[in-house]
């Protein structure tokens, strides 16, 4: 049995009987995100998938009206099927032209499928899912949507030759790196949130998100931040790029030594003013990790045709495959 909860009537999904696998979730999460239903399939009264949809503010997408398929889990494929169909008809129901899945609400939060694990286990921050869930979603005919890899450099001596001009171009400009000041985490922040909301504005499927969601995002992980990990670039005292990287500590959760830094986010004004900061800050990155005496450096999550990869291409080598999928629905 397939059953739509609108936004108002959240918390009596909460209250059924979920499956032993399926992943604990707090409904509470879409309140806050502002989804606009929640959709659920029982069999013999137990809950075996759950997705919530967006429609009313879902991702701008040229020449599309999209819905969000978000939050997703099923035990099995016939119970996804079920729960993916009702989602599409529930979205064309409301005007949509394409199904987007399985995304959070937006490209902030998680999203994505791993569809090519590779032999490297879990990175500390990166969305997992069981392995089954990629062929959920193409028994239900989505398709790809957007492709994204994770690589590894395990050289962090490795030099691209286009740094050094670009540094000394930059510099002549006035732009300046420094480290994060820890004392001052949440105006620093502010500061990164400055450069996101503009350096991304035109990735695919963005979305603009307010500064208390950025700022709550990354709270969790304050104590872990390790300062010169993460750099941002100013000139005449403003913002104008930055690069944050963390250390792996789920390394430190298997019980092994902490050797390598994820490199989560670089981001820079657009501009010919800023041609090559993304270069510097990467460089930058990995010789204050090397410092550090971390031995690797993860490129998490890039886009396959985002400018990161460019980036990355010299020094880091893919491990890891993800999918974002998506199902047109008839007019």
């Amino acid at each position: 049995m397939v059953r739509i909860f609108p936004v108002n009537e959240l918390q009596a999904a909460a209250s059924l009987s979920a499956h032993a696998e399926l992943p604990a979730f707090a409904i509470e999460q879409c309140e806050k995100h502002g989804c606009d239903a929640h959709v659920i399939v029982v069999r013999d009264s137990v809950l075996v998938a759950r997705a919530s949809l967006w429609w009313s503010r879902a991702p701008a997408m040229s020449g599309e009206r999209p819905g969000i398929v978000g939050y997703f889990a099923a035990v099995d494929e016939a119970a996804a099927k079920e729960l993916l169909e009702a989602a599409c008809n529930e979205l064309k129901h409301r005007g949509c032209s394409i199904c987007v899945g399985p995304m959070d609400g937006n490209t902030w939060r998680r999203y994505r499928l791993v569809t090519e694990r590779g032999s490297e286990p879990t990175f500390f921050l990166e969305p997992d899912n069981p392995d089954e869930w990629p062929g959920f979603f193409e028994a239900a005919n989505f398709a790809p949507l957007a492709t994204y890899f994770s690589a590894m450099n395990s050289d962090l001596t490795v030099e691209d030759p286009r740094v050094a001009r670009a540094t000394e171009r930059l510099e002549t400009d006035g732009v300046g790196l420094r480290p994060l000041q820890s004392e001052d985490f949440v105006e620093e922040l502010r500061r990164i949130y400055t450069v996101s909301r503009t350096a991304f504005q035109e990735n695919f499927l963005y979305s603009p998100i307010e500064e208390a969601e950025f700022l709550a995002q990354y709270e969790p992980i304050r104590a872990h931040v390790v300062p010169e990990l993460v750099i941002l670039a100013e000139q005449a005292g403003e913002p104008v790029g930055f690069v944050f990287s963390i250390p792996d500590l789920a390394q430190a959760k298997r019980g092994e030594r902490v050797d390598t830094v994820i490199l989560k986010t670089v981001a820079v004004m657009p501009g010919r003013r800023c041609a090559g900061l993304g270069n510097v800050l990467v460089s930058r990155c990995q010789q204050a990790a090397r410092t550090l005496g971390f031995r690797r450096v993860i490129h998490a999550l890039m886009h396959e045709s985002n400018n990161s990869l460019n980036l990355s291409a010299r020094y880091a080598k893919s491990f890891r495959r993800y999918i974002l999928y998506a199902r047109k629905l008839p007019g």
